[in-house]
């Protein structure tokens, strides 16, 4: 079965495992998520459970946010998400979901908002080679050739300058190191995307080990 949460980015440390290697880990803060609704293949036209995460102030929630989160018993959330990979059959509307729903050793897909760099070149943006840095180049950091002669336009979808970052991304294949239920705290190998104090959506893999 499917496993998920929602949860906040701490920051990176790392680890030791059991002979001496240095693991970087990342940490995520998974505080209990409710269950706020149950989507089904007949009444929605799919199967999803929406999971939803930190109280929102009331006076910050609007009619339709608190008319929902009673339905589950609960107080409306900052953070809410579905997960279209989880059994609808074994969750029930105002379920709380916690961190021991992984165990260590579990591979999983990490979904977040990257950091936001502003506008930026090409060379940062895409990775492009730069010219020669030599004297009368006159040609370092600037944008290469950006259409054919015989067309003589640029064509669309051209790696160029513009903004970067700031979007969703999606890590997959990382691992639960430990998991501290105490905290709410899960340790993932590796990097996960977003900046500190972000929202990450955490789902059991979906190309598998």
């Amino acid at each position: 079965m499917a496993k998920g949460i929602l949860g906040t980015k701490i920051g990176m440390t790392q680890i030791f495992s059991e002979n001496g290697e240095v693991v970087p880990v990342t940490v995520v803060q998974a505080n209990p998520n409710v269950v706020m609704q149950l989507k089904t293949q007949e009444k929605d036209g799919y199967d999803a459970v929406q999971l939803g995460a930190d109280d929102k102030k009331d006076h910050r929630s609007n009619k339709p946010e608190k008319g929902h989160a009673e339905k589950a018993s609960t107080a409306p959330k900052r953070y809410a998400r579905e997960f279209r990979n989880m059994d609808v059959g074994t969750h029930e509307v105002g379920q709380a979901v916690n961190v021991n729903t992984f165990e260590v050793g579990d591979i999983i897909d990490v979904t977040g908002t990257s950091k936001g760099k502003g506008f930026q070149g090409a060379i940062k943006r895409h990775n492009q080679a730069r010219g020669p840095m030599s004297h009368g180049s006159r040609y370092h950091r600037r944008p290469g050739s950006l259409g054919t002669m015989q067309d003589a336009k640029v064509i669309k979808g051209m790696e160029g300058p513009g903004q970067m970052g700031g979007e969703k991304v999606t890590v997959q294949n990382l691992e639960v190191i430990q998991i501290d239920e105490e905290r709410n705290l899960l340790l993932i190998k590796g990097n996960v995307p977003g900046a500190k104090k972000s929202y990450v959506k955490i789902q059991s893999a979906v190309k598998g080990n």
